[in-house]
């Protein structure tokens, strides 16, 4: 959507730490980064960094109903639109770091699936430590996390860095195929059994 497009730009100028990205991701990455949603059951599923909520689209049409999904959004404006558009998801306007506190909170143990739109390669080593470890202690054994990367961007230190501190947290770590729709494109890495 344009408007979408032009408060997400909007926001990446005022804060290009926070917003990673200069317009919202497609909804072919969201079906891909979505994956892990449980098909059965009552699925804990926790977003990072949801944006204009093109993954909250995809995670909501999965679970049609069902369980509970969480979205964590930094950032008040982007989290004031997800509100409006998707009752069914609780949108919280937190830093993702405090996760655990949030689940507790929430009345809710581990989560199934964490499925993020952070924008990983911005953030300092420190950072990503810290949300790493608030991620593989919220997730179930056979939870799952996704985040996605952009295939330009692969090479450079950050995502170098991230890559590790991700194969360090996790015991499976799956890239996917590019995404070739989207802007830019993008590719998604598929993380299981979390490292305590």
């Amino acid at each position: 959507m344009a408007n979408d497009a032009a408060l997400f730009f909007g926001q990446f100028v005022k804060a290009p730490g926070t917003t990673g990205a200069v317009a919202p991701s497609s909804r072919r990455l969201a079906k891909v980064v979505s994956a892990p949603v449980p098909e059965r059951g009552d699925p804990v599923i926790v977003e990072l960094g949801p944006g204009t909520g093109v993954f909250t689209e995809e995670i909501q049409r999965r679970l049609n109903g069902r369980g509970h999904h969480l979205a964590i959004e930094i950032n008040p404006a982007l989290a004031a639109r997800l509100t409006e558009r998707h009752p069914g998801a609780r949108v919280i306007v937190a830093d993702a770091v405090n996760l655990p506190r949030l689940l507790a909170e929430h009345g809710l143990g581990r989560a199934d699936a964490v499925i993020s739109g952070l924008p990983w390669a911005a953030f300092p080593a420190v950072l990503q430590d810290r949300l790493l470890g608030a991620i593989t202690e919220i997730l179930a054994p056979d939870g799952a996390f996704t985040t996605f990367a952009y295939v330009h961007a692969r090479t450079l230190p950050p995502a170098i860095r991230f890559r590790r501190r991700l194969l360090e947290a996790f015991e499976e770590v799956v890239p996917s195929r590019t995404v070739w729709g989207n802007v830019p494109p993008a590719f998604v890495y598929h993380a299981r059994r979390p490292r305590r």
